[in-house]
């Protein structure tokens, strides 16, 4: 066989593998949808900062890549600042207890005070009363003496001025006339000074009530004093947790994926320090043509390859077909008002469930290629 047959052989032959080949793809194409524009994501991804503190972290206890556990502490800041804080709160709350105990003591201590004077000045004033009461009858009683004695003495100076009595006598009852007068005289001075003492009494009264104010006031006192300490027992509390925050606790079992900060920094509240990833949580995210679309649908099963690990092969399941393409969710949408088109095949994203495979070797970001099984 000459050199020009061998050639045209192969040339058949090769027509031929091509043919199969496209064939194969052909069948391939029709039985998948593949792309490489595929993406692992995760569902749970969050970055962990310090809360409502701000200050130099101390100590760092992980590494990127590392493992942790939920409630590990990943980070710790210097708590130094809140503790001086926390003691001097403490101590104003002691300080204002002790003043309170003393005003509280103080109160109690006037007000019964006060009520002994009180109740002193009521019997007082009681007693002067029943006095008064007395004094009345004694001149009520004189002034009825002196009334019918002065009957008599009238008839008495008629007689005598007929010489028809003594004038001893007359004088007698003469004399009892004023003696009873003086004595009438000397009860109503009695009264008079036993209302001067009632008046002083009850005027003592009145500043004993007024006394009992400053009682008020040290009600007014206890209870500013019990609010200031409210308020510090709150402050205290709100340092404490403060305190607490200086630990920053990984919230879920996962993988550091990144390190924002260093041993010795200054952050502040928010300020993000780790990124945490789930590892239980990662799914792959596939933007497949708009042209390869047909057939797929919830449920499809699917495989990938990471390029990282090309040897290793994962299983899934199509879980969501977005209902919009990727380019609509563009933060700079491309802008065709001035009439300027070129059609380009959009791209729609594929959520795969993965569902067998080694998930530790796979990262948040990784590249690979995807086939989909169509459904007929």
């Amino acid at each position: 066989m000459n050199k020009k047959n061998v050639t045209i052989v192969l040339l058949i032959i090769l027509f031929i593998a091509v043919i199969f080949a496209s064939y194969k793809y052909y069948i391939f194409s029709k039985e998948y949808a593949t792309t490489d524009a595929m993406f692992i994501r995760s569902d749970k991804i969050t970055n962990l900062s310090f809360k409502r503190i701000r200050g130099k972290i101390e100590k760092l206890y992980f590494d990127v890549g590392d493992y942790v556990k939920k409630g590990d502490v990943v980070a710790e800041i210097d708590p130094v600042d809140y503790r001086v804080k926390l003691g001097q709160v403490k101590k104003s709350i002691e300080a204002m207890e002790r003043q309170k105990k003393q005003l509280a003591i103080k109160k109690l201590r006037i007000n019964s005070e006060l009520k002994i004077k009180e109740q002193t000045a009521r019997k007082k004033i009681e007693m002067l009363h029943e006095k008064l009461k007395s004094i009345e009858f004694a001149i009520a009683e004189t002034a009825n003496n002196i009334k019918q004695l002065q009957r008599d003495y009238n008839r008495y100076k008629v007689l005598y001025g007929k010489n028809v009595i003594a004038k001893r006598d007359y004088e007698i009852i003469e004399t009892k006339l004023n003696t009873l007068k003086d004595k009438k005289q000397s009860i109503l001075h009695n009264k008079n000074a036993l209302l001067k003492q009632i008046d002083m009494a009850k005027e003592n009264l009145k500043l004993i009530k007024e006394e009992f104010k400053q009682v008020d006031e040290m009600e007014q006192g206890i209870l500013s004093l019990s609010e200031q300490i409210g308020a510090l027992k709150e402050k205290y509390k709100d340092i404490l947790h403060s305190v607490s925050y200086c630990k920053l606790y990984a919230p879920f079992n996962g993988k550091i994926g990144k390190k924002y900060a260093e041993e010795g920094m200054n952050v502040k509240s928010g300020y993000p320090v780790y990124s945490l990833i789930d590892p239980n949580k990662l799914y792959v995210e596939v933007l497949l043509e708009e042209t390869k679309l047909k057939g797929i649908n919830v449920g499809c099963k699917a495989s990938f390859k990471v390029d990282s690990y090309p040897d290793r092969e994962f299983q899934g399941v199509v879980e969501k077909i977005y209902p919009a393409s990727a380019a609509t969710y563009a933060l700079v949408p491309r802008d065709i008002s001035a009439g300027e088109f070129t059609k380009v095949a959009q791209r729609i994203v594929v959520k795969i469930r993965i569902t067998e495979g080694d998930k530790k070797i796979l990262i948040a970001g990784m590249g690979g290629e995807v086939k989909i099984k169509r459904k007929e």
